[in-house]
């Protein structure tokens, strides 16, 4: 019973000295501890970083490729006086004397070309680089350039603005590019004139041999 006794007097001791010395002081220190501890440890400051969330990168924008520039066009050179005409600033122009003509009347044609351009040019109006045409239907009847002998080429000089006329005058026969010397008479009907120089063209004269 003695043994007994002594025994729990030391267990009642020990479990004194125990509780005494966990409390206050101690648990404050553990409590002072925890911050300290959260901080160093990298998981919580991991967890933290997470629960607080990462800001998302700012996008780097894209550059803009720039277009190059188109070279600026070469000024033209300017005209000089009695260089050739150039095509664009020639107008040229066709009128009949009449829509009918009798039986025996020759028709009369008169021609125009006037230089719109800012000086004076030349053109070849000869009666080839100036053609007139006559035809009815798909039938080529007479035209200025066929046999034309001698010099074919004429040159003349076009003010601004002043005309160049010329007047063509039919003889209501036929003519053909081989010279032939059957120039048969042109039948009683209707027919078409047009004058032609390079890429220039009249509007259709249309007229009536009775």
């Amino acid at each position: 019973m003695s043994v007994l006794v002594g025994v729990l007097v030391v267990v009642a001791v020990v479990a004194w000295a125990c509780s005494s010395g966990s409390s206050g002081p101690q648990r404050a220190s553990s409590a002072q501890s925890s911050p300290t501890a959260s901080a160093a440890d990298p998981l919580l400051a991991g967890l933290s970083t997470l629960a607080m969330g990462t800001p998302s990168p700012t996008p780097t924008p894209t550059p803009t490729p720039t277009k190059p520039r188109p070279s600026p066009a070469p000024a033209a050179k300017p005209k000089r006086p009695g260089e050739p005409c150039e095509p664009g600033d020639l107008v040229l122009n066709m009128s009949g004397g009449q829509d009918v003509y009798a039986a025996g009347a020759k028709p009369t044609f008169m021609i125009t070309l006037v230089n719109t351009g800012s000086v004076m040019c030349t053109a070849d109006v000869g009666p080839q680089a100036l053609e007139m045409r006559i035809t009815s239907g798909k039938d080529r009847i007479w035209s200025t350039s066929d046999c034309v002998s001698g010099n074919v080429t004429d040159i003349k000089q076009l003010q601004r603005g002043i005309p160049y006329v010329r007047s063509v005058d039919w003889d209501r026969r036929r003519s053909s590019t081989d010279c032939s010397d059957d120039r048969r008479a042109a039948l009683p009907g209707t027919y078409v004139a047009v004058v032609r120089m390079g890429k220039l063209k009249t509007p259709m004269g249309v007229f009536h041999l009775r």
